[in-house]
């Protein structure tokens, strides 16, 4: 903890220079970032930042930023999470050059990190208030995520717009996911829905559904629709899907 601690510790430090270097640089530009340098650490910001973007006035930015004061200070693995998630998006972006341009503007990340929000309180009975932050998200960020499904760290919606993610979704860490993916379970009994491995990028566009798994290090492309197992390491591309690029089995010894 004391390690995760300190690189948040860090991480922070980041971002509140490249603050004061913006506000320098453009001090109209600068008024627009009292979310970041009126507070003394990350914890505090995010749930400020998460407030701002699903309240529509100021006693629903309060209560939304008090929820998430409440889950980030109960669960501190919350903050490292989000933490990892927006290192992912600097790494995975050639576009990106520094952290505060995705905290400040990349509608995913806060949409990811209010459904980290949602999960604790899906996993502390509160249901309701967890429903209102996946209902919230919907409707400002066109971004839904079931309270009850399971999302890894650094984590990257890319664009994000019209993402879908149903209940018990399993996704692992490291995953890339781009606009307009859906990912849920089918009509069909038992209602088993979809794990996605780890190092795993999902394409504009795609469709995963059902009792299936997505295997680490799979690409699944654009428009793909996908409905059985994709194999670790392979590409799932068309509809229905096919597989191509897969690794070359191990040969024997």
């Amino acid at each position: 903890m004391a390690v995760a601690t300190a690189t948040n510790d860090r991480l922070w430090q980041t971002i509140r220079d490249e603050a004061q270097r913006a506000t320098a640089a453009d001090p109209v530009f600068g008024k627009s970032l009292g979310t970041v340098l009126l507070h003394d650490d990350f914890t505090a910001a995010l749930a400020d930042l998460i407030g701002r973007r699903l309240g529509g006035g100021a006693t629903e930015r309060a209560r939304f930023t008090a929820f998430a004061l409440d889950a980030f200070r109960g669960s501190p693995e919350l903050i490292e999470a989000a933490g990892r998630d927006l290192q992912a998006i600097v790494r995975s972006d050639p576009a990106i050059a520094s952290l505060l341009t995705p905290l400040l503007h990349f509608k995913g990340y806060v949409a990811l990190q209010a459904w980290r929000v949602s999960n604790w309180l899906w996993r502390h009975d509160h249901r309701d208030a967890a429903l209102l932050f996946q209902n919230e998200a919907s409707n400002v960020l066109q971004v839904s995520i079931h309270p009850a499904a399971q999302i890894g760290s650094a984590v990257y919606l890319d664009h994000a717009t019209g993402i879908v993610i149903g209940a018990n979704v399993v996704i692992g860490d490291e995953v890339t996911i781009l606009q307009n993916v859906s990912i849920g379970r089918r009509g069909e009994l038992p209602t088993r829905s979809p794990r996605i491995g780890h190092s795993i990028y999902i394409g504009a566009g795609a469709t995963i559904l059902g009792d299936i798994s997505i295997g680490d290090f799979a690409k699944i492309g654009a428009g793909t629709v996908v409905t059985s197992d994709v194999p670790g390491g392979c590409t799932a591309v068309g509809n229905p899907a096919r597989l191509t690029n897969c690794p070359e089995p191990a040969s024997a010894a």
